[in-house]
């Protein structure tokens, strides 16, 4: 890197640092503080796939930080819907490897809600920072004896030049089986950027309401409201438009002058899923870029939909998140 006359050290304005949590159910935890030094700030999970449990742009929290906080994998219940009790959101939580939405049984196999790998430590992880990038690499394995040998290879991109951040993942079936492969990535707006005047954006060719209770607020699925007491849930599924192999949703709202795109490859995630939660102390909006919907292994196996990796070749998915304080690139995605 070229040296800054200015500064002392390059992490007076922009780097990783590694950080341990001290107390709590997420003692032991080892986090990873990146700075880009346009605004974006983010936190990265090492003990938890390297999901990333908050993220704020210039000072504006963007995510949603779930009632549990943060959890070692030491407490995680893999039995039916306990991952709820560990399922501490932040900005991005990746559901999968071997199952994501509804827990349910798959051909004898007992599936847990959004499968472990979100709940599973990364095996290493290095870091560096260049010019213009600050790049964060890591690994994650789902394996074991008589069973499916899956890893997870992740890479964050962050841009120092533009407030714009890449994932992309490639899961690697090392085994001789064919194996199914399920990744919903569980992106989670929170307050101050989700409020009652909040703008979502999402241009689809259509529009599939997950329900009965989803259908009858189906007018109204892009209208954010205000906090709600004993508000249920509402899901949406959308055929999100693509423009050279990408599809884009958005969020801007004007009380804080925050938003983002988030752009994703559609040849690999073809589904795309709306989680609406208004409730009191429970107020998040999912944008969930998927190769599958939530409705269980089971039922994706039922309807076709389940993906599979063969033995000895990859799965790749890239998100591109670009944050932004104007208003109309968001809106121009509509276009």
């Amino acid at each position: 890197m070229t040296c800054n006359p200015y500064i002392g050290h390059s992490a007076q304005i922009s780097g990783v640092e590694e950080v341990t949590l001290a107390k709590g159910r997420g003692k032991g935890m080892t986090l990873l503080e990146v700075r880009n030094g346009k605004g974006l700030t983010f936190t990265l999970s090492a003990d938890r796939a390297m999901d990333i449990s908050r993220l704020s742009l210039c000072g504006v929290n963007m995510g949603f930080f779930a009632p549990c906080g943060y959890v070692a994998p030491t407490y995680y219940d893999n039995k039916g819907a306990g991952f709820l009790k560990s399922f501490t959101a932040g900005f991005l939580t990746t559901c999968g490897l071997e199952a994501a939405g509804q827990p349910c049984v798959d051909e004898g196999e007992e599936l847990p809600l959004h499968g472990s790998i979100a709940n599973t430590p990364c095996e290493n992880y290095s870091y560096r920072e260049t010019e213009t990038e600050i790049i964060v690499e890591a690994t994650v394995r789902e394996a074991r004896l008589f069973g499916r040998k899956m890893i997870l290879n992740r890479t964050f991109t962050c841009s120092k030049i533009e407030n714009m951040l890449t994932i992309e993942d490639s899961v690697f079936n090392e085994g001789s089986k064919v194996e199914p492969c399920m990744l919903l990535y569980h992106f989670n707006m929170g307050y101050p950027l989700l409020s009652e005047t909040a703008k979502v954006v999402i241009p689809a060719h259509s529009v599939q309401a997950r329900n009965a209770h989803a259908q009858a607020g189906y007018d109204d699925r892009l209208q954010m409201e205000k906090p709600q007491a004993d508000y249920e849930e509402r899901c949406y599924f959308y055929d999100v438009v693509e423009q050279n192999g990408m599809a884009s949703v958005g969020i801007f709202n004007g009380a804080v002058q925050k938003g983002l795109i988030m752009s994703y490859d559609k040849s690999t995630l073809d589904c795309f899923t709306q989680w609406k939660m208004m409730g009191e102390g429970e107020y998040v909006l999912g944008l969930e870029p998927s190769n599958c919907t939530p409705d269980g292994r089971d039922v994706m196996r039922r309807e076709g939909i389940l993906k599979f990796v063969e033995p000895k070749a990859t799965y790749k998915t890239k998100i591109v998140l670009q944050f932004t304080e104007q208003e109309e690139q968001v809106l121009a995605i509509e276009k």
